[in-house]
């Protein structure tokens, strides 16, 4: 998934009836709904990692956006644009979903906007060569996909229905990525080294993704007790590359580690791990393009005020209007 550093309120220790209550529901599989009780925790944690969520498909356009014009047939254009706009239908989804908390999408974007609610690291490294939109589509896409395929499950209804057409979606990107790839790595040696190039550098921001490991995730325990996350940030991160290597192999590129082997008891690799000093500087906002991604969406946000009032002078006349005509008929 896209949220990171996700922090969660609350315990495992002693619980009132009707917090013991709302765990049995959760421990037997039930969907909690937006109208029914739940503690403040569940729920604050539940509004930061759909937030973040939805700002990660947000942000995660423009990277790819960068390239709409730039993509190097009408196929390509067409085919980048189209993933451009169900990103964007993710997040919406997402918002809708967080809005089902109490939360307003303008509370959201402020947050965004503010620097108090991040979204997924992996948006602040720039996207250099067409290469990378293929790297994007397969690593970045195939990461989130890992984190996302378990969310279907997870106790928030809304979250996790939204999850259900989301993963569909981000299966189609993965594979239209890899296909990228596929092309680069069979075309000239220029090409095929462009590919190899891409893989360098996102390789390990993408193992980023999945969040810091395992020792250093101290609020993983609640989030998984209560089911809004479903597996450990390792567990994810093991899986990826025990899936990801081989398709890399196939293509004929090389994972940039040194200490990458496999073991044939345990059927995992044994990779390195990322630079975790460089991840926490990223979610600081000291990655290559924080500012620059953060600023696009003040921007976006400001020069949209326009048409937002528009929306709402709109509605608000099309109610006087209603409700004219529903007096006039009585």
């Amino acid at each position: 998934m896209y949220a990171q550093m996700v922090e969660s309120e609350g315990n495992r220790g002693d619980l009132t009836a009707q917090e013991r209550a709302f765990q049995d529901r959760i421990d037997a599989g039930e969907k909690i709904e937006p109208k029914e009780w739940m503690p403040e925790g569940y729920r604050k944690t539940l509004i930061r990692q759909m937030g973040q969520h939805a700002h990660s498909e947000i942000v995660g356009q423009l990277p790819e956006g960068n390239w709409i014009t730039r993509a190097p047939t009408l196929e390509r254009k067409a085919i980048l644009l189209a993933k451009v706009q169900d990103e964007a239908g993710h997040g919406l989804y997402l918002y809708s979903a967080a809005e089902t908390l109490g939360v307003t999408r303008d509370e959201l974007f402020e947050a965004l906007h503010s620097g108090k609610m991040k979204y997924s690291s992996i948006f602040n490294y720039p996207t250099l060569t067409w290469a990378d939109m293929g790297a994007v589509g397969w690593l970045v896409d195939g990461a989130a996909i890992m984190n996302q395929v378990p969310l279907q499950r997870t106790s928030y209804g809304p979250y996790s229905r939204a999850m259900i057409r989301i993963c569909k979606e981000e299966s189609f990107h993965q594979r239209q990525g890899y296909a990228i790839m596929m092309k680069m790595a069979a075309g000239t040696p220029e090409q095929k080294e462009m590919a190899q190039d891409a893989l360098n550098r996102f390789w390990y921001p993408a193992l980023m993704m999945f969040g810091p490991s395992d020792k250093d995730s101290v609020h993983s325990e609640q989030s998984m007790a209560w089911k809004i996350k479903m597996n450990t940030n390792d567990e994810l991160r093991q899986k990826f590359v025990n899936e990801t290597v081989p398709q890399a192999e196939l293509l004929g590129l090389t994972v940039p580690d040194e200490n990458l082997t496999y073991d044939e008891q345990t059927g995992d690799y044994s990779f390195s791990e990322p630079d975790w000093a460089e991840f926490f500087e990223v979610i600081k906002g000291n990655g290559p393009c924080n500012r620059e991604r953060l600023q696009a969406r003040r921007d976006a946000w400001s020069e949209g005020e326009w048409f937002r009032d528009g929306l709402t002078a709109y509605a608000e006349k099309s109610a006087k209007r209603r409700a004219a005509a529903a007096l006039a008929a009585e």
